[in-house]
């Protein structure tokens, strides 16, 4: 196993980098990195064959026989210990469990051309909201996710925590010209619009498609909604307005899947 490294002193220069990169989301797109918050995202990660830049551990971590495990598996991977102090204010849980992992970030995999289950997110800004829809598009299948400049940082440790690992099984396009890939995506492009007429259960959503998935409050802007060849709308029964935007485009993306399979 690899010698463990061990930093006290705030004034470390690697420490420093640390805090920046688990505070800042310009940091992380100028140096193309990130921090992982788990032994559940550190195990997706090394699943799909991908090999951490490093690993960071607090004291408790070393007693815990699953991180101590995940430690051996990544042998050859460099290790540093953190003093408790210093680990909290990298980490973002309350009780930090112990384990980050520092990784480069994947670049997007596939092109618009080449995808055929899209999402394209526009100015999704709760980091919440988006891991979410980020999980349930991997679960579902899609190859493809582009996002506007208005959306969170899907690199951020709060997406990264919702998302649960389904990250590295997408590609993954930040700042994304949404009406540029509309324009380019030879499928189906499907917005939810409350003054359409076609249910989405009576939509063929089989073939190369995309759904537009709009801000939580605004919507999609005018210019997406007119990009896309299809409107529906979700039929809610209930006495309430509209669904919370990682919902909707779960049902959206399962009912995908119930109609492919």
């Amino acid at each position: 196993m690899t010698a463990i490294k061990r930093i006290s002193s705030r004034d470390n220069p690697f420490f420093k980098s640390l805090h920046k990169l688990s505070s800042s989301g310009r940091e992380r797109r100028e140096v193309g990195q990130t921090l992982l918050d788990g032994p559940h995202l550190l195990r997706a990660f090394l699943e799909v064959g991908e090999k951490p830049k490093q690993l960071l551990v607090n004291e408790t971590a070393l007693q815990d026989a699953e991180i101590s495990a995940l430690l051996n598996l990544c042998a050859s991977v460099p290790q540093t210990q953190l003093d408790d102090a210093l680990f909290a204010q990298i980490s973002e849980l309350k009780t930090p469990n112990g384990l980050l992992t520092l990784i480069d970030i994947p670049p997007a995999k596939v092109t618009v051309t080449h995808s055929q289950f899209v999402l394209l997110l526009e100015n999704i800004q709760d980091p919440g909201n988006l891991g979410s829809i980020l999980r349930s598009a991997a679960a579902a299948g899609c190859d493809a996710v582009f996002l506007s400049q208005g959306c969170a940082d899907a690199w951020s440790p709060k997406v990264l925590r919702a998302g649960m690992g389904g990250h590295f099984v997408l590609s993954i396009a930040e700042s994304a010209d949404l009406l540029g890939v509309a324009a380019e995506f030879s499928g189906k492009i499907m917005a939810a619009s409350l003054q359409a007429d076609k249910s989405l259960y009576d939509s063929n959503l089989r073939g190369k498609i995309a759904f537009a998935i709009g801000n939580e409050g605004a919507g999609l802007s005018q210019a997406l909604l007119d990009a896309a060849q299809q409107h529906f709308i979700i039929p809610m029964p209930g006495k309430v307005e509209s669904l919370n935007a990682a919902a909707a485009t779960a049902v959206c993306l399962f009912e995908a899947v119930r109609q492919r399979f």
